[in-house]
């Protein structure tokens, strides 16, 4: 038995639902088994239909792997691998790079992916703590995890990143050894399959961004903008003013959406509580539903459901990418229900990174 099935089977024997996964190279990272599951397990009164994130172009999948830990880069591909320096300083289409570089059915995680899990920890009552407050949680200041990056100049001293998976254990997804670690704080994540394009929502249909067959280019035909009134994928005019889109505005120093004209102005710095979004009223149930699978609507009227986690955005400028879960900065903003939409897909910084995942592709 090679040293990697020994490595796999004691990891199985200490955390079950976890296993190596191996990529072209023949090289591992630590992954997360999530079964499928549907939008009633994490919504109360949602349909009975398949969560999005597990319908690839137009099939259903068992289950989707996710990254044990934030990624790091080497030799041009993504790793899960715990005790690292997360991978930082990476813009959107270099991550996205860096998973799919592993072969068929890598990608980088997918807010449709991050959200369903976030709405999982929700539903079975667990706000996963982390690194949001220089090194610790700013919840619980009695544990945090190994420090790895530290602060320059006027933050000198401060701890920013730390190793990955070296928290306690109440930094996991579902408060097991087996979850995933990490998802709120450290460093905000990438997120694929959806963008804000002068405020208008576009997606990938489902999951498809799973595929790297689908493009996610600036001027891809696959994406797509969200009718409103009846909650159905329409081909986006390029301006952000398709007729009836679902569109971000700020209403009353909250976000909101809608189907009509934008009122505000650009400000990346515009945010609010991710509990007080709301929709129009000429939002319909079915579109509201899928802004609630991505976690981009609360399902829930109860704002401590969502712990202080924020919604930043800019929804005037050209193109947008997401990142979720927030950073070591973010305080209580931070969580799983965080997420940042104000940054092109060409930024990079000291607090942005991403984790892979992996899908067995239906076949066609």
């Amino acid at each position: 038995m090679g040293n990697f099935d020994l490595s796999a089977l004691a990891l199985k024997a200490v955390c079950p639902g976890n296993d190596l996964l191996y990529d072209d190279k023949g090289l591992p990272s630590v992954m997360v088994y999530v079964p499928k599951f549907k939008i009633s397990d994490v919504i109360t009164g949602g349909s009975n239909s398949v969560h999005p994130a597990f319908i690839i172009n137009g099939t259903e999948v068992d289950g989707i792997w996710i990254s044990k830990y934030q990624n790091i880069v080497k030799g041009g591909r993504a790793y899960s691998l715990p005790c690292e320096d997360p991978g930082t300083n990476i813009t959107f289409d270099s991550a996205r790079q860096a998973c799919e570089a592993k072969g068929e059915g890598w990608h980088l995680m997918t807010l449709a992916e991050f959200k369903a899990i976030a709405l999982w920890c929700k539903k079975h009552g667990i706000a996963p703590k982390g690194n949001n407050n220089y090194g610790k949680d700013s919840e619980d200041s009695t544990y945090d995890g190994i420090p790895t990056t530290y602060g320059t100049g006027a933050d000198a001293g401060k701890i920013f990143h730390i190793a990955t998976g070296s928290g306690p254990i109440s930094y996991s997804h579902d408060g097991t050894l087996s979850g995933i670690w990490d998802l709120n704080g450290n460093v905000t994540e990438w997120q694929g399959g959806a963008r804000l394009v002068h405020g208008e929502l576009q997606i990938l249909a489902n999951n498809n961004a799973a595929d790297a067959d689908n493009s996610q280019a600036a001027n891809s035909a696959q994406w797509k903008a969200i009718d409103g009134t009846d909650g159905s994928l329409i081909t986006p005019n390029g301006f952000g003013t398709t007729t009836n889109s679902l569109k971000l505005d700020y209403v009353s120093s909250a976000w909101k959406w809608i189907t009509g004209t934008i009122s505000s102005s650009a400000d990346s710095s515009r945010n609010c509580a991710f509990a007080s979004v709301t929709a129009d009223n000429t939002v319909c149930a079915a579109a509201q539903e899928l802004l609630y699978t991505l976690g981009l609507l609360p399902d829930s009227s109860t704002a401590t459901d969502y712990h202080g986690d924020a919604l930043y955005a800019n929804n005037a400028a050209e193109e947008r990418l997401f990142s979720a879960g927030g950073h070591y900065s973010n305080g209580a903003s931070a969580g799983v229900f965080y997420l940042g939409g104000s940054n092109t897909r060409s930024y990079s910084d000291g607090h942005v990174g991403f984790r892979a995942a992996f899908v067995n592709l239906p076949s066609a």
